[in-house]
């Protein structure tokens, strides 16, 4: 029976945690997780989606501000005597002690290929850069941000139309084997982990709200890019008559844009065709301010938009 103790927060990692827990030769010592944080416009106070899986399956589950510095929780660890901790978005970074204590290793699921895309947002980066293929990858963790040695990574091809969202649901589907075929071969010595190439180190930092907003004089590309990447946060956003529009699907239209970068060129039961520094985007679904997401072309009729009109600069 192999111990383990799995530490994770939000949704993504709670497919794993269940895979985990449903295995014969693994045994969930602990889940640890982030605090419960106000959420939702009421500002109620939520349990993050790991903590719900694990009281659900009557898994003990410890809470931590920072476990780095939480002396009690340290010292249950080490009385469990684990063979491996597993990280999956926790959120947190682990000290020297903490990483001391498994018998074998703390294991860290990535989403990405790493040495590409260190850091906290490699699903909506890719995508944002446009990337055709991603991944997951497994890596022992050290002290130094996603620097450790890699045990075992998987593809994920990127469409042209996919979104952030979507390719959360991909990886969350695709991490609990990954991680479970990692565990067992470090236990059996059937898997030798191999050094990152420092050469090849990307960062993906995390978007900000201004990070969505629009420059109509990029490249279509671009743009749709922009779009899909931000669906979940912070959101791609534009103004129309000065008010705010987020804007939440749209495609690339292939054909020359026919006015100036940010002009509505035709409004249809498709969508609204804006153009682009270079080309055309059609924009499918948007988001008008203290509105439910609607099809675009039923904001236009309500909102009286017409072609011709701008579409403002995102600023």
């Amino acid at each position: 029976m192999i111990k383990i103790v799995y530490m994770a927060t939000p949704e993504i990692a709670v497919k794993s945690l269940e895979y985990l827990n449903n295995l014969e030769d693994i045994e969930l010592q602990a889940v640890i997780t982030q605090p419960d944080r106000p959420k939702g416009r009421g500002n109620k106070l939520t349990f993050p989606p790991v903590k719900d899986c694990a009281l659900k399956n009557n898994i003990t589950c410890f809470q931590t501000e920072k476990i780095s510095k939480d002396i009690e929780l340290v010292q249950k660890l080490k009385n469990m005597n684990p063979d491996f901790f597993i990280t999956f978005a926790f959120g947190q970074i682990l000290s020297q002690e903490v990483l001391n204590i498994p018998k074998y290793a703390t294991v860290n699921l990535h989403a990405s290929l790493l040495p590409k895309y260190r850091g906290a947002n490699p699903i909506q980066r890719c995508i944002y850069n446009g990337d055709k293929v991603t991944g997951i990858t497994t890596m022992l963790t050290v002290k130094e941000l996603d620097a450790g040695d890699i045990c075992q990574t998987e593809e994920i091809d990127i469409t042209e139309n996919m979104t952030d969202l979507e390719l959360k649901e991909i990886i969350s589907k695709k991490s609990p084997e990954l991680i479970y075929s990692t565990v067992k071969g470090l236990y059996n010595g059937s898997i030798n982990p191999k050094k990152q190439n420092e050469q090849e180190v990307t960062y993906a930092a995390k978007f900000t709200k201004l990070d969505g907003g629009i420059d109509w004089t990029k490249e279509a590309y671009c743009i749709h890019n922009q779009v899909r990447s931000m669906v979940d946060f912070p959101g791609a956003f534009t103004f129309v008559n000065g008010k705010l529009l987020k804007i939440i699907e749209t495609r690339i239209v292939n054909k020359p844009a026919p006015g100036m970068p940010g002009e509505i060129t035709d409004i249809s039961k498709s969508g609204i065709c804006v153009c682009t520094g270079k080309g055309c985007v059609l924009i499918t679904k948007v988001k008008p301010e203290s509105k439910n997401t609607m099809n675009a072309f039923d904001y236009a009729n309500g909102a009286k938009i017409k072609p011709q009109s701008l579409m403002g600069m995102g600023e």
